[in-house]
C-alpha cells in the first residue's frame, strides 16, 4: 500500500472540490492583484527558473500574489521534479525533515514523492531526516500543489523538506544538498514563504521591502542579518535561504521580485498586515 500524505488544508486554506479548486485557482491567475490572465503552459520551454518564492496563506489572501510566480512557471516548460521548501509552523516532527515515499492527495490528484531524490538529499545533508510526521499538519508546502496540478496534473514529482531549525548554517547545508542532486536534473526549487506578519502596512511594507533587496542579490547572510536587525517576521527565512544558496550553485544570474502586497490590500483592512512576495530566480 503506497503511503498517502491527505490534505490537511483543503476546505480551509482552499476550495475542497476539484472543481471548485481549479476555479479559484483561476480567478488567483484573472485577480486584479493577479496576473490578469490565465497562462498557456507551455510543456517544452526553455526551463530558465531555477527557484521561486511563493506565499502560504489562504488563497483569498495569497493566491493572486502566488499567481505571479506560477504564471512565470507555465511559460518556462515543465519541470520533471519540484523540491519543496516550507516552513514548520507545527512543532511536530525532525528539525529537518523530508517524506520520502508515497504520494500527496489534493482535490486534485495524487502527486508522487521522488523517492530516489528524497533519499539523495538525506544521504548529501546528513542533517536532513526522513521523517513524515512533521508534513502531517503543515501547510505551506501542501499550499503550492494545486498550482502546480493545475498546470501539469501528476505529470511531475515532488520532495517536500520542512524547516522546523532555520538557521543559516542548516539552510545553506540543505541548499548545497539539493543543488548537487538538482545539478543533472530538470526540477525547480520553491521557497514558501509569507513576510512581515500582523504589523501596520507602513511597517510591513518598509522591512520587507528591505528583505526583498537582499533576496534580490542573492545573499543570504544579508538576509539575515537585516532579518536580525529590522525583525522581520517572516515565517519562512530559512526555505529561502537554502534556495538562495542553491540557487547559486545552480548557476542563478537574477532573482527578481515579480509581485508584493499585503493582506489588507485584499481585506482593506491596513492596521494588521501580512506581506506576501512572489520572486523568481532564473539562469
Amino acid at each position: 500500500m503506497a503511503k498517502i500524505r491527505r490534505p490537511c488544508q483543503a476546505g480551509v486554506f482552499y476550495a475542497g472540490t476539484a472543481e471548485s479548486l481549479k476555479k479559484q485557482i483561476e480567478d488567483c491567475f484573472l485577480h486584479k492583484l493577479g496576473p490578469g490572465k490565465i497562462p498557456e503552459t507551455v510543456k517544452k520551454g526553455q526551463r530558465r527558473i531555477i527557484g521561486l518564492i511563493c506565499p502560504h496563506a489562504g488563497y483569498m489572501f495569497s493566491g493572486a500574489v502566488a499567481a505571479h510566480a506560477y504564471y512565470k512557471l507555465a511559460l518556462d516548460g515543465k519541470p520533471d521534479v519540484v523540491v519543496l521548501f516550507g516552513p514548520n509552523h507545527t512543532g511536530h516532527g525532525s528539525a529537518l525533515a523530508v517524506m520520502n515515499e508515497g504520494f500527496w492527495r489534493t482535490p486534485l490528484g495524487d502527486v508522487e514523492v521522488d523517492s530516489e531524490m528524497a533519499n539523495r538529499v538525506v544521504r548529501e545533508s546528513r542533517i536532513v531526516d526522513i521523517d513524515d510526521s512533521a508534513h502531517r499538519f503543515e501547510h505551506s508546502i501542501e499550499l503550492q500543489l494545486p498550482f502546480l496540478q493545475y498546470l501539469y496534473g501528476s505529470e511531475f514529482k515532488i520532495v517536500p523538506i520542512c524547516f522546523l531549525m532555520q538557521d543559516l548554517t542548516s539552510a545553506r547545508e540543505v541548499g548545497k544538498a539539493v543543488a548537487k542532486v538538482l545539478v543533472e536534473k530538470n526540477g525547480i526549487i520553491i521557497a514558501s514563504s509569507d513576510m512581515t506578519h500582523y504589523e501596520s502596512k507602513e511597517s510591513a511594507e518598509r522591512k520587507d521591502k528591505t528583505a526583498l533587496e537582499a533576496i534580490e542579490t542573492i545573499d543570504e547572510a544579508k538576509l539575515y542579518s537585516i532579518i536580525q536587525s529590522h525583525h522581520v517576521s517572516a515565517c519562512g527565512y530559512g526555505p529561502i535561504a537554502a534556495l538562495m544558496t542553491a540557487a547559486k550553485i545552480l548557476e542563478a544570474k537574477m532573482a527578481k521580485l515579480l509581485c508584493y502586497k499585503t493582506s489588507g490590500d485584499v481585506t482593506g483592512d491596513y492596521s494588521s498586515v501580512v506581506g506576501y512576495a512572489a520572486v523568481c530566480f532564473t539562469k
